[in-house]
């Protein structure tokens, strides 16, 4: 396997939920990390006839986003693709915590013995449901807590943000990009970071302006805040909030280029002025966690994998970008997984020309999620 793994803190929010569905942002919790296994994603799980294992799964928002509830249920449904004795139920839209232990609680007294929680504030729900009832294997996407019966998997987006601020900043010719962003999140500010310092391997001039909607999924914010940098003078948007489509679509309407974040499918919304993205594509480990509770073997190990990894891959780029753009962005990937570049490596300053990383050292994965400065090049604050 890639020995790319990062360890997260909050999104992931977050990815975080990235990933999620709240306005609260938590203190910075302790990392716990550990080594997965290799993977050989199984194809037949050898089983007696009839179902083999009933897995509940939740997640925050609309499982059509083209987004990140998307992605992930779209992994779920891996599993039952590789494993057909395995039966899933599942519930989108639940955004909130009382409503997610109501949920996994029914999900639990149907039968289900593993239980996939998506969504940033459904981890310490989770984690309760996981101390009483120790017989029931939890997942939880993006978070950071760990328990005898309960884990944390996730893809790696840093190295994806720098390969999409290549491509930002060969594309651009105002060299002002858009970043909308939900929340100003330890990763959040790392995505941006990686994006910006990317852009500026290949364009020393580029900017990269940052805008708050305080919220994972209000279109209308969202909206406003794309047209408000683009009469900025950004030419070329991106983002980190649920679903992209409202920001991707916008773009598109005024002729500016879009990258995606979180699902494949957000491509859809740009036929045009779309530039690439990067989404989760984690069915494949998915798949194998599930073989490994099926097997007896599984056990709580904090997980993170990257595009070499297959958890998350690179879209397809749009029609108005240069082969030239395309071969870079290709040929950067392939020297970030030989090691030839590493995104954080020092020097590094801030906003404010002090130094973050010194020369010689690299900003690690434990420190990621903790971030509450921007490089020199953002515009915006990070708090």
């Amino acid at each position: 396997m890639n020995k790319k793994l990062f360890y997260v803190l909050v999104l992931a929010a977050l990815l975080l939920s990235a990933c999620g569905q709240t306005t609260a942002v938590p203190t910075e919790p302790p990392v716990v990390a550990t080594e997965p296994p290799a993977t050989e994603v199984p194809t037949e799980v050898p089983t007696e006839a009839g179902q083999c294992l009933l897995i509940g799964a939740l997640y925050g928002g609309p499982i059509t986003d083209a987004g990140y509830n998307q992605a992930m249920h779209e992994a779920v449904m891996a599993i039952k693709d590789n494993i057909e004795c395995v039966q899933i139920i599942e519930a989108e839209n639940v955004p909130d915590e009382a409503g997610a232990t109501s949920t996994m609680e029914n999900m639990i007294s149907q039968g289900a013995k593993m239980i996939i929680a998506t969504a940033f504030n459904h981890q310490y729900p989770a984690l309760e449901l996981s101390n009483k009832y120790p017989d029931v294997i939890f997942e939880h996407a993006g978070g950071w807590e760990m328990g005898p019966n309960f884990a944390n998997f996730f893809g790696a987006p840093p190295d994806g943000w720098y390969l999409m601020g290549v491509a930002a900043g060969k594309m651009t010719t105002s060299n002002r990009l858009g970043f909308v962003a939900a929340f100003p999140l330890g990763w959040t500010l790392t995505f941006i970071n990686a994006f910006t310092r990317g852009a500026k391997s290949v364009n020393p001039d580029v900017e990269t302006i940052v805008a708050y909607t305080f919220s994972w999924g209000d279109r209308a914010k969202e909206a406003d805040t794309t047209n408000s940098l683009i009469n900025q003078d950004v030419d070329v948007i991106t983002m980190h909030v649920d679903s992209p489509s409202t920001i991707i679509s916008t773009a598109e309407s005024r002729g500016v280029y879009s990258i995606g974040f979180q699902s494949l499918a957000a491509q859809q919304f740009a036929p045009e002025y779309w530039i690439s993205g990067t989404g989760y594509t984690l069915g494949g480990k998915l798949t194998w966690l599930t073989s490994t509770v099926l097997d007896g073997t599984w056990e709580p190990i904090f997980l993170r994998c990257g595009i070499a990894d297959g958890c998350m891959a690179i879209a397809p780029f749009g029609p108005k970008v240069p082969q030239e753009v395309q071969d870079l962005v290709m040929q950067t990937e392939a020297d970030i997984e030989a090691g030839k570049i590493v995104v954080f490596a020092g020097p590094i300053k801030d906003q404010d020309g002090n130094i973050k990383v010194a020369e010689g050292e690299t900003l690690t994965d434990d420190l990621m999620g903790s971030v509450d400065w921007f490089v020199e090049g953002v515009i915006g604050s990070p708090k």
